[in-house]
């Protein structure tokens, strides 16, 4: 999600799409994990976005949270919740005083505004388990106002779960990892994140907190660098790019982990690729053997075609034009930083460590 206020990189979505409609709106389950401190993550329709269960207050009741790098908080819909064109929120799980009886309204207003919408409620105090992890009396947002695009019943959200870093939190209190650390309930502050792809079928994606799943990637191919970025977000620098082994030539590059790049240099190379003047967006033809490769730390990370998929242009048309995973976007600060994203890190497994300030990449394993 893209905050009005504070740019941001959203491991949940790809370039920010509008909330699924009624037609794509499904949901894949992700298979039970097996390591202690992962949680699966849920594929929203053709990987519109990716959803983690939360439990929350007393009795603790499920909540499906889209897990999103680009902001800091969580919120979820109270038991008040009004649509802006009036009426309730949705079809969706509501949290308050009646339904938790740990629950404490700390009167405090709070408020955030994404790209594609908006929220605003109070403060809270409640119960919050994560990952087989529960934090007791942890503080976060319950929205009584929620705009149009969270509010539909065939939205299977119930809200957010942000996983950024304090810079970019609005509400500014302890982030998820934090508070985890901060009460031993894990040793690292550290977040990793195993992107699934509907289309494999293997459903098998997951966050992990204080730790990287081993079975999720390849250590032979692991990399770390550094996090160039001092204002919350993940950015390393990149060595070089390349599409079919051919270097496009671009120097003192670095990547923000989000969608949108450098797109003409990238593009003209790969043939079919087309700008479309109407959305702003490249596309390439979803039958493309092109295969895009990304150098960091020395090590290069492959992406084939599954890179430019999802979504096609036409969805009743999946052997035409595709949209391109690289792209525009609102966290580019010129044209020196690029901008990673969801149909990108379907490809590798990423690990951010806020105590050391490394970013790990590694190629995933099977």
């Amino acid at each position: 999600m893209i905050d009005e206020e504070a740019s941001s990189i959203d491991v949940g979505t790809d370039t920010d799409p509008e909330p699924a409609s009624a037609s794509d709106a499904e949901v894949t389950k992700a298979h039970n994990t097996t390591f202690p401190q992962s949680a699966g993550l849920d594929i929203e329709a053709n990987d519109i976005g990716y959803l983690a269960t939360v439990q929350l207050g007393t009795p603790p009741r499920d909540f499906h949270l889209l897990a999103d790098s680009g902001s800091a908080d969580i919120w979820v819909g109270g038991e008040n919740c009004q649509a802006d064109e009036g009426g309730g929120c949705g079809d969706h799980k509501f949290l308050g005083e009646k339904s938790s009886s740990s629950f404490r309204d700390t009167g405090k207003p709070w408020g955030i505004g994404y790209g594609i919408g908006h929220v605003s409620g109070n403060m809270v105090v409640d119960h919050v388990t994560f990952a087989r992890f529960t934090l007791q009396n942890h503080t976060f947002g319950v929205a009584s106002n929620e705009s149009a695009q969270f509010t539909p019943d065939n939205i299977p959200l119930d809200g957010i779960v942000g996983c950024a870093k304090l810079p970019l939190s609005i509400q500014q209190t302890p982030t998820l990892v934090e508070a985890l650390r901060s009460t031993g309930l894990i040793a690292s502050n550290i977040i990793s994140y195993k992107i699934s792809r509907e289309s494999d079928g293997k459903n098998d994606g997951e966050i992990t907190m204080g730790a990287m799943d081993p079975s999720k990637f390849v250590a032979s191919s692991l990399v770390r660098v550094k996090n160039v970025n001092t204002g919350g977000f993940w950015e390393a620098n990149l060595d070089a790019i390349t599409v079919n082994g051919e270097d496009v030539g671009l120097v003192n590059r670095s990547c923000i982990w989000d969608t949108g790049t450098d797109v003409d240099a990238i593009h003209s190379v790969i043939p079919g690729a087309k700008f479309d003047t109407s959305s702003n967006t490249w596309t390439v033809p979803c039958d493309t053997d092109a295969s895009v490769s990304l150098v960091f730390g020395g090590k290069s990370s492959q992406y084939s075609r599954a890179i430019w998929r999802p979504p096609p242009v036409d969805h009743n048309n999946t052997t035409g034009a595709c949209t391109s995973a690289i792209a525009e976007g609102g966290v580019s600060k010129g044209p020196t930083h690029w901008l990673v994203g969801g149909m990108v890190l379907k490809n590798v497994h990423l690990s951010t460590n806020e105590d050391t300030e490394d970013i790990s990449i590694a190629r995933l394993a099977n």
